[in-house]
């Protein structure tokens, strides 16, 4: 332990003095710990800042190496007085705490930014439905770009560059698909790519089974906005019974220690 902690010491004492470039030491030892990297973080980092940069991405990961390894640095510190197997251990586990924090942060801004897709993609796609009866697909999905859901309008104007450079293809609907990967966003963009293949004969059958997914869509986005408010009432009835009980409670000890005193 004496050997690690007189380690530590130098290894801060040279960082201190510029004798050793603290940031190259990480960029050294970054490829070394990708290992470390979770299976889904260039996927997670690409959703949140619409970066596909590999060195960007890279460097975010250099970033939290280099915080858990801060950490576990100033831990030993603390612990020097007092240093034994476990304190290490507890410093490692604080470390590896702060190095997943951010991973934990992005996993989660993830998931609710689904849920938000989740609720606005039936009715964006329903302020589309009305805009097909009148024009054609590219030209339905460039007018209804301003008016979009900002969470939309990224995968929108990618997907109407592609369609107006002359991809004619299934791939930019999948693309956006991809891009918004919630219930039934695929099948969804597979009706609107049929859609914009049919002729002016059987539009009006293919725009009427659009609909009809679209209304579905909506039925269940208001059915999960009841749900969501039902258990928000719960939990709110829940807490405040074991506040109201926690206080009587309380209150009847208070009164039997003072009947107690008498």
């Amino acid at each position: 332990m004496e050997f690690i902690a007189i380690g530590v010491i130098i290894l801060f004492i040279l960082i201190y003095n510029n004798k050793i470039d603290g940031n190259k030491f990480i960029k050294d030892i970054e490829p070394n710990m990708h290992f470390l990297m979770e299976s889904d973080y260039h996927f997670l980092v690409k959703a949140k800042y619409g970066s596909e940069d590999e060195e960007a991405i890279n460097k975010l990961f250099a970033t939290r190496i280099r915080n858990g390894l801060v950490t576990i640095i100033l831990m030993i510190f603390l612990f020097l007085n007092n240093l034994n197997f476990i304190n290490l251990i507890l410093a490692f586990i604080i470390g590896y705490a702060v190095f997943k924090a951010p991973y934990l942060q992005i996993k989660k801004y993830y998931k609710n930014n689904l849920h938000n897709i989740n609720m606005l993609l039936p009715y964006y796609l329903k302020s589309l439905e009305i805009l097909i009866q009148h024009y054609t697909i590219p030209v339905a999905l460039s007018r209804s770009a301003n008016t979009a859901p900002e969470i939309f309008k990224l995968g929108l104007s990618k997907l109407i560059a592609k369609i107006e450079a002359g991809d004619s293809t299934v791939d930019p609907y999948m693309d956006f698909a991809r891009e918004y990967p919630v219930r039934d966003s695929m099948r969804m963009m597979r009706l609107l790519y049929r859609l914009s293949l049919g002729s002016q004969e059987n539009k009006q059958e293919q725009l009427l089974m659009f609909s009809r997914t679209v209304s579905a869509l909506q039925s269940k986005s208001r059915d999960m906005k009841y749900q969501q408010r039902l258990e928000s009432m719960e939990r709110r009835t829940m807490l405040m019974l074991m506040v109201t009980g926690g206080g009587i409670l309380a209150l009847l000890m208070i009164v039997m220690l003072m009947m107690m005193q008498i």
